[in-house]
């Protein structure tokens, strides 16, 4: 057996132990091989990037000729390993905050509504809405619950309007 052969034999026997570690080792692994830890938890794409990581370092990275293409496909980009400290405080802060409805008022607002003679008042909450006492996660339901049929609680309350499409006629 030649030398080529036996160095891939030593990456498909190093290849082989890497499926049978569980996430966490594969993460450990990642750390030492990339001197960096890994944000994934998927242990098919962690086992793939360290598998590459193993044969680059044994046999060679990509050719001049595919740096070469690489480098013509992306002038000027940066490649990033890891994204700015600034990425993550912004996507925190853009989770942190509930994803309203555009036709809402604003929190503490009272929709009212006359149904059957009687009057019907709703506080609108930052994440959803107090009906007599109880809180209900749409509006839908508080119309349903008043009305006993199902309605679009925007239209029921007033919030939009019906358009009608054009050229239907009606």
């Amino acid at each position: 057996m030649n030398e080529q052969e036996q160095s891939s034999l030593d990456i498909g026997h190093e290849i082989k132990r890497l499926r049978e570690l569980s996430v966490h080792q594969l993460q450990d692994e990642y750390l030492q091989r990339f001197g960096l830890e890994s944000r994934s938890c998927n242990k098919d794409f962690l086992w793939k990037r360290i598998a590459y990581r193993i044969q680059e370092s044994r046999e060679g990275g990509l050719s001049d000729k595919a740096k070469a293409r690489a480098a013509y496909l992306g002038p000027g980009t940066q490649i990033r390993v890891k994204p700015p400290q600034e990425f993550h405080k912004k996507a925190e802060a853009e989770a942190t905050k509930p994803n309203r409805d555009p036709r809402l008022p604003e929190p503490g607002t009272v929709l009212h509504r006359e149904y059957e003679g009687e009057v019907h008042n709703v506080v609108v909450l930052q994440d959803g809405f107090e009906f007599r006492g109880e809180r209900y996660r749409s509006l839908s339901a508080i119309a349903k619950e008043i009305t006993g049929t199902s309605w679009n609680g925007f239209l029921w309350f007033g919030l939009e309007k019906r358009s009608r499409k054009k050229g239907n006629g009606k």
